[in-house]
């Protein structure tokens, strides 16, 4: 009885029982987290293998946290087994028999699983819990976030407003500033010339002629409202692309049909005068106009489609297209539309490009072909830093000699397999018609030259009967 007294206070002081099952350490491991030791077997049917917390001071661990406690199983190594059977001997009651004995062994069992059962309810109260704090914190990191991103855009196009209206301001004045220059320097000349009336005719016809200053302050004045019409063009169009470069690169989710709707569906509202390409076809062709778009699976990816994909821009960043094994790896676009039977006409403005290609091609062109370099490609080409207009087929070039074109005409006639193309001005003057082959359908084709300069190209709509 004295070595059992003597190793009820050895536990008391050292804590060698087990918090699971109440029964002495058996292969001891122990917590790094907290330094709480438990039998292996029992943390382990604890945990699931999952994250869990202590049961006895809540501190969160991981199954792979669990380290061995070598010095707590070489303590219980030193514990006679003799000493180790009165103690469990003495915590079972004094009945006679094996009976009684059995009796307690089951008690001891229904009560350890009912603890078991308690301990795995708690603990996936805890996960649960534990699951709704992270989801909680989640949904407010993402309120957050949408918070900032939506004020930033709106101070962005507060900005951009803001700059917009005061260069508006700024040019209205200008204007009327020159307009009441010009009518003051009309004025003086009016009065000047009253005061010479009564000189010689000829020299009044000479003066107003040769270099009154009417004529002169009405050069002047064109001249002027020229250059500031030019520069708001070219802020516009600077404009756009800055805020298709920018915003369609950050949020391509806000409105994806600008680049990825099919040509035969518009579920967009029409779009405002400003932003649609001119919706004129010349009239000498427009019972065989067609409405083409370009085609967003074959365009390079530093080509930006927008106005309901009648309008390819050069763009410095590349554009978020869908993966596509027919994009092109230079500068051009297809339309999506293709031919094989009948006659067919399409008009492009060409005015905001220094350098492109307009023509047909087989659907077969490869990505890296250049148009009007294969056999089955034809095309009418403008080529700025060499001033020169000419038409392309299998790699041969012949020039045109001609002025560039602000828009051009494209006329397909397959049952007579012609192709012309057209300088529109007002009129239609034929620039070139080329004889086709081919038993495969033909498809509008475009090319933009270089990609380090900003330029566009617009396909104009069918006129609205």
């Amino acid at each position: 009885m004295a070595a059992v007294i003597e190793l009820e206070r050895l536990q008391r002081v050292l804590e060698l029982q087990c918090s699971f099952c109440l029964q002495l350490f058996a292969e001891p491991v122990r917590i790094t987290g907290c330094g709480h030791s438990f039998c292996r077997g029992c943390v382990l049917r604890y945990c699931a293998g999952r994250r869990a917390a202590c049961p006895l001071c809540r501190c969160a661990f991981e199954p792979q946290h669990l380290r061995p406690n070598r010095e707590l199983a070489a303590l219980l190594s030193l514990v006679p087994r003799e000493l180790k059977e009165a103690l469990e001997a003495q915590e079972e009651p004094a009945a006679d028999g094996a009976a009684a004995r059995n009796d307690l062994s089951s008690a001891r069992r229904g009560r350890g699983e009912k603890e078991e059962e308690i301990w795995e309810s708690s603990k996936q109260q805890e996960i649960t819990a534990e699951t709704i704090h992270l989801l909680r914190k989640d949904l407010n990191r993402a309120k957050e976030y949408t918070s900032q991103i939506k004020s930033q855009i709106t101070e962005d196009f507060c900005c951009m407003k803001e700059y917009v209206e005061r260069q508006e301001r700024n040019t209205l004045m200008f204007i009327e500033q020159q307009q009441k220059a010009a009518q003051q320097k009309i004025e003086e000349t009016i009065h000047q010339l009253t005061d010479i009336k009564a000189q010689s005719r000829d020299l009044c016809e000479r003066q107003m002629y040769e270099g009154s200053p009417l004529t002169i302050n009405k050069i002047t004045l064109d001249e002027k409202l020229n250059v500031v019409k030019s520069a708001v063009e070219d802020l516009k169009r600077k404009l756009e692309i800055l805020l298709l470069e920018n915003y369609a690169q950050q949020l391509p989710p806000v409105q994806p049909q600008d680049f990825y709707q099919e040509p035969s569906v518009s579920s967009s509202p029409p779009e405002p005068a400003a932003e649609c390409p001119e919706p004129t076809i010349s009239r000498h062709f427009s019972q065989w106009a067609d409405d083409v778009t370009f085609d967003p699976t074959r365009v390079h990816k530093h080509l930006a489609l927008t106005a309901q994909n009648r309008r390819v821009m050069v763009s410095s960043h590349p554009t978020s297209y869908q993966p596509s094994p027919k994009r092109f790896c230079i500068s051009q676009v297809m339309c999506s539309q293709g031919f094989s039977t009948g006659c067919h006409y399409w008009e492009v403005i060409t005015k905001d490009s220094d350098g492109w290609a307009v023509g047909v091609a087989n659907e077969m062109i490869g990505k890296r072909d250049k148009l009007g370099r294969t056999e089955h490609s034809w095309c009418v080409e403008w080529l700025g830093p060499k001033k020169l207009l000419s038409v392309w087929h299998k790699g041969q070039e012949t020039l045109l000699h001609k002025d560039k074109p602000l828009k051009v005409g494209v006329f397909l006639e397959l049952e007579k397999k012609t192709v012309s193309f057209y300088s529109i001005a007002g009129k239609e003057i034929l620039l070139h018609t080329f004889e086709i082959s081919t038993s495969n359908p033909l498809y509008p084709a475009f090319w933009l030259y270089t990609l380090e300069r900003n330029g566009s190209l617009t396909i104009s709509q069918p006129n609205r009967r």
